[in-house]
C-alpha cells in the first residue's frame, strides 16, 4: 500500500504539534464528561431533583451522537483548520451559556449545543492520520487516543473538584475560556489542508452508510469495538451500583479508581507501535483476551473487603487498557482502508462503538439487578469472547482463501 503523503504539500506534524492536537482531544471530550461529576450541584442550585438534572448529561451524551453522525464527515468536504476552529468556538460559547443559564430547559440546550460541538477530536484524528506517513500512523493515533482517554477519566475529577469548591458553574465558565484559547491557538497552528471530497452534505451523510455495506475490514472493526465498548460501559455503569452498595463507600472511591484508570492513557501510544510493527489483527487478539482477563479479576469484587476492591481497581485498568489498545488498532485498520473518506470511516466507526456503548449499559444495569456483580462479569466476558469467535474465524477463513505463492523456478529452468 502507498505511503499517503500530507495534503496540499503540508509537512508532516511533528512531536509538539502532535502532543497539541492530543491536548486537544482531552480537552475537547471533557465538555461531555465532567456534567457528570456536577448533576447534585446542579439539582440544588436550581431547585430541580437529582433526575431531572441528569438530563443535561443526558443532554450532552444526545448531542455528542448526533454531531458524530451529522458533523464529522464534513471533515472530508471542508477545511480541517476552519472546521475545528469553527466547532471549537460553538463549544465554547456553549458553555459559557451553561454557565450563565438560570433554568434548566436552557442548561439542556446549551449541553446539545455543547455535545454536537465536542466531535473535534473525531475530526483531528482522522486528519491527523492523513498527515503522516503509514509507518508513523499507529503510533501518532495511540497519542491522540491517549490525549482523548485523558480527557475522558480525568474530566469528572475536574467538575467535581471544581464544582465542590466554586459552584457548578465555575467548571463551564472555565471550560468556555480554555476552549476558546485552544481555539484560538489552533487557528495558527493546525496545518492548511485540501477537502479530499467535493460532494454535497447529503452524499457525506449516506457515504458513511455505504461504506459500512462495501468496506469487510470496516464492518469488523465497527463490530470489534461496539462489543469490547460495550462490556466497558456495562462494567462501569455498574460499579458505581456496587461501590455505593455492598462495599457501602461515597461516590468519590469510583472516582477514586477512574484515576487509576488514567494510567489507560499511557498503553495507547505502545499499542500504536505495536499496531505499526506487527499490525492491527495481532493486537485486536491480545486486547479481547485480556478483557476476558479482567472480566476474571473483576469476579473478585464478590469478595468484599479491601481484596475485593483491589481486584476491582485491578480489573478495571486492565479492562481499560484492553479496550483503548483495541480502539488504536481498530482506527488503524480503517484509516488505511480509503484515505480520501477518513472522516466518514470513522463516523461510521465511531457511531456502531457508541450505540453498542449504549447497549452495554442498558445490559450492564439488568445484569447487576438480575444476577448481581458476577452477572456483570459474565456479561463482559461473553461479549469479548464473541468478539474473539469473530476475529478467529476472520482469520482461518482468509488463510483457507489465500492461495499458496508459486513456488520459484530454479536457475537450470529460466
Amino acid at each position: 500500500m502507498p505511503i499517503d503523503m500530507p495534503r496540499s504539500g503540508a509537512a508532516a506534524p511533528g512531536r509538539r504539534m502532535i502532543l497539541l492536537l492530543a491536548l486537544s482531544c482531552g480537552v475537547g471530550v471533557a465538555n461531555i464528561y465532567f456534567p457528570q461529576a456536577i448533576s447534585p450541584l446542579v439539582a440544588a442550585d436550581l431547585n430541580v431533583s437529582p433526575d431531572t438534572a441528569a438530563t443535561v448529561v443526558t443532554a450532552a451524551q444526545f448531542g455528542y451522537a448526533a454531531g458524530i453522525f451529522l458533523l464529522v464527515p464534513l471533515g472530508d468536504r471542508l477545511m480541517h483548520r476552519k472546521l475545528i476552529v469553527t466547532l471549537l468556538s460553538i463549544a465554547g460559547l456553549g458553555s459559557l451559556v451553561a454557565g450563565l443559564a438560570t433554568t434548566l430547559p436552557v442548561l439542556v440546550a446549551a449541553s446539545v449545543l455543547i455535545g454536537a460541538a465536542t466531535v473535534v477530536p473525531q475530526i483531528i484524528i482522522p486528519m491527523t492520520a492523513g498527515l503522516v506517513p503509514e509507518q508513523r500512523r499507529g503510533a501518532v493515533t495511540g497519542t491522540l487516543l491517549s490525549g482523548l482517554i485523558g480527557g475522558i477519566l480525568l474530566a469528572r475529577t475536574f467538575g467535581g473538584g471544581l464544582g465542590q469548591w466554586l459552584g457548578w458553574r465555575a467548571p463551564y465558565l472555565v471550560a468556555a475560556a480554555v476552549v476558546i484559547l485552544l481555539a484560538v491557538i489552533l487557528a495558527f497552528a493546525v496545518p492548511t489542508t485540501t477537502p479530499s471530497s467535493r460532494e454535497r452534505y447529503p452524499a457525506l451523510i449516506g457515504t458513511a452508510l455505504r461504506l459500512m455495506r462495501t468496506e469487510p475490514d470496516l464492518r469488523r472493526s465497527c463490530l470489534y469495538q461496539a462489543l469490547i465498548f460495550a462490556g466497558f460501559t456495562a462494567a462501569w455503569t455498574s460499579l458505581a451500583l456496587l461501590i455505593t452498595g455492598p462495599y457501602h463507600l461515597g461516590a468519590s472511591a469510583v472516582g477514586l479508581i477512574a484515576l487509576v484508570g488514567a494510567a489507560s492513557m499511557f498503553s495507547t501510544p505502545i499499542a500504536g507501535r505495536l499496531v505499526d510493527r506487527h499490525g492491527p489483527n495481532p493486537v485486536n487478539l491480545v486486547c479481547m483476551v485480556g478483557v476476558i482477563a479482567a472480566a476474571a479479576l473483576l469476579t473478585l469484587g464478590g469478595l468484599g473487603g479491601p481484596a475485593g476492591l483491589i481486584g476491582v481497581t485491578v480489573g478495571m485498568l486492565l479492562l481499560d487498557v484492553a479496550m483503548q489498545s483495541g480502539q488504536v488498532a481498530n482506527q488503524a485498520r480503517i484509516f488505511a482502508l480509503r484515505p480520501e473518506v477518513r472522516s466518514r470511516l470513522n463516523t461510521a466507526y465511531m457511531t456502531c462503538a457508541f450505540l453498542g456503548g449504549s447497549i452495554g449499559s442498558w445490559l450492564g444495569v439488568r445484569a447487576y439487578s438480575g444476577l448481581g456483580w458476577g452477572g456483570v462479569c459474565l456479561l463482559v466476558a461473553v461479549l469479548a469472547v464473541l468478539a474473539l469467535a469473530r476475529s478467529l474465524f476472520t482469520g482461518r477463513a482468509r488463510a483457507v482463501v489465500t492461495p499458496e505463492p508459486a513456488p520459484q523456478a530454479d536457475a537450470a529452468t529460466r
